[in-house]
């Protein structure tokens, strides 16, 4: 089974590295062509040159994409983008598997519940580690009701804050 930590990482890491990115409705079915490609984004993909054109389209933007992003981030973000695909590639494949399918179901949810996943992601990254580790157990070991119970309560006093528009936004950390 999954950790949460795991299912953290991974929806990071699926963030930071788009080869799993999917052709979004309405998008141009055609590819990307070699020859549109910065001389950066080429030497970041050479390994591709050959058989770019028999690569399916949304591979040829997803990589398009990602190879821009990763020209345009700092070294240190490198290096965390990094870890996180090695971690991802070490997890097992049935666990890549799930995290895949949550990947999925989160970006089939609305605009508004994806941030709301958001902001509960940044607000448990800036509870100290100990603390995070007591949650952590206290839903793994919480039944059905119980955790049922748990999320009703953070419902609950999701609808008491203030309005997004209305509320101090956290510092980010690099991504």
């Amino acid at each position: 089974m999954i950790d949460a930590r795991s299912m953290v990482l991974a929806l990071l890491l699926v963030v930071a590295v788009p080869a799993f990115a999917q052709q979004a409705p309405g998008q141009d079915p055609t590819g990307t062509e070699w020859s549109s490609l910065s001389s950066g984004q080429q030497r970041l993909l050479e390994r591709y040159r050959e058989g770019w054109a028999q690569l399916p389209p949304e591979r040829q933007r997803a990589l398009a994409r990602g190879s821009e992003r990763w020209l345009s981030m700092s070294p240190e973000q490198r290096s965390s983008a990094k870890e996180r695909f090695e971690r991802w590639r070490d997890l097992p494949p049935e666990d890549r598997r799930q995290l895949r399918d949550r990947w999925e179901k989160f970006r089939a949810l609305p605009p508004e519940q994806q941030e709301h996943v958001r902001d509960n992601f940044r607000r448990f990254r800036n509870i100290p580690p100990e603390r995070r580790r007591e949650l952590r157990e206290r839903w793994e070991n919480a039944t059905p009701d119980e955790r049922e119970r748990m999320l009703d309560r953070l419902r609950q006093q999701r609808e008491q804050r203030p309005p997004r528009e209305h509320r101090q936004r956290p510092e980010r950390r690099d991504r």
